[in-house]
């Protein structure tokens, strides 16, 4: 399951405690640019009060989400008609599969117990 919700997160995929990352993805720039940007506050500013900043940040700012995909790109919002169908429907028969197979593990030791039921009430042992 994808969260696609347009929140401000630490990215996972990030370099260093995936601030910049985190950033591009939330405001939908290139990480690139957010980086330069971050370097260049580094460099002007002083290191120590954008350091201390970016630590508080990294601190502050919650994790992303297991399966959280921050850009537009990356959560499929380019992705066709026919490949979302072929996804969804992947997932369905999966699904379907595990439930099934679920279900055929409680059925037979469901069937194991009333055969063993069956010939307690029998005398058999």
């Amino acid at each position: 399951m994808t969260y696609t919700g347009n929140k401000l997160y630490r990215s996972r995929r990030g370099k260093i405690f995936g601030v910049c990352q985190g950033i591009a993805d939330w405001r939908d720039l290139p990480v690139e640019f957010v980086r330069l940007f971050m370097i260049l506050a580094f460099l002007f500013t002083g290191f120590f009060p954008v350091a201390i900043l970016y630590f508080l940040a990294a601190l502050i700012i919650p994790m992303e989400p297991e399966g959280y995909e921050g850009s537009r790109k990356s959560r499929g919002q380019d992705e066709s008609r026919e490949s979302k169908y072929e996804n969804v429907r992947r997932d369905f028969n999966d699904l379907k599969d595990r439930i099934r197979n679920m279900e055929d593990k409680v059925f037979d030791k469901e069937k194991d117990w009333e055969d063993r039921f069956k010939r307690e009430n029998r005398g058999d042992r």
